[in-house]
């Protein structure tokens, strides 16, 4: 089976320095997969290269068959990439209603005709109000997305990705900063939404609890290598996982 994505000899380094060296990455269509590792591993390097936020020193990435190691993040969103933020990445002037239509129009193929304008806004809005109801935030839609609670900005900016409808959904570190309560609702409403939307996932999350209820698949990176990757009950078992968790791989 071809890969969705396949990544070969990803490094990035400043100077002498590698934050991420020689790692290799596929994922499968429809395909749900986290990253962990240490703080410093290298997680959201790579996350970065992979989106095309960060140039790559060398190696490849390949999107559906095409290589894309080259292209930067709007030429890999145009074709079906999309990433949310450690730090949340949504206009705070604009309501939640108005933040999810803006990632519908991003896709939408009849934005840019002469004609029809009210037609385009009102098919964006009703499939915008969808997203919404999904990720549990129709009650907040005429809200301006600044005054909405941490946790429902993360949320919004899930609905706002997945409104361009990706074949790829990277989330980096979706639950930070929430509340348990948060944590829990914030999971729920993701293992509904991404496996009803039929999205690949690469997922960075510090929480573990996070990490084992959403990936059945784990890459484990240390130090900018990868340590590890397979099934998540078996790289939760493994014992040169445990010992970068506890600062005692060298």
């Amino acid at each position: 089976m071809t890969a969705l994505l396949e990544c070969r000899g990803l490094n990035r380094a400043w100077g002498a320095f590698f934050a991420v060296s020689d790692v290799d990455l596929s994922l499968a269509e429809r395909e749900i997969c986290a990253v962990i590792g240490p703080n410093g591993a290298g997680k959201s390097t790579l996350f970065a290269m992979i989106a095309g936020n960060l140039e790559k020193t060398s190696g490849t990435v390949r999107f559906a068959g095409e290589d894309v190691t080259k292209l930067a993040a709007p030429a890999l969103a145009a074709r079906g990439m999309t990433r949310s933020f450690q730090i949340t990445a949504i206009c705070p002037g604009l309501t939640a209603l108005e933040n999810v239509r803006l990632g519908v129009h991003a896709r939408d193929p009849i934005r840019w005709r002469p004609f029809g304008g009210k037609a385009v806004l009102r098919r964006g809005e009703e499939r915008a109000m969808g997203w919404l109801e999904q990720l549990g935030l129709m009650g907040n839609a005429g809200i301006l997305a600044g005054e909405l609670s941490h946790g429902d900005q993360r949320l919004l900016e899930v609905a706002v990705a997945l409104a361009q409808e990706p074949r790829l959904l990277i989330l980096d570190e979706p639950t930070q900063g929430m509340s348990v309560e948060e944590t829990r609702r914030t999971v729920d409403l993701l293992r509904r939404v991404i496996i009803e939307s039929n999205t690949a996932v690469l997922l960075v999350e510090h929480d573990m609890e996070v990490v084992f209820a959403l990936a059945p698949r784990v890459v484990v990176l240390h130090r900018g290598r990868k340590i590890a990757d397979g099934p998540a009950d078996v790289v939760r078992a493994d014992a040169q996982v445990q010992k970068a968790y506890l600062g005692e791989l060298d």
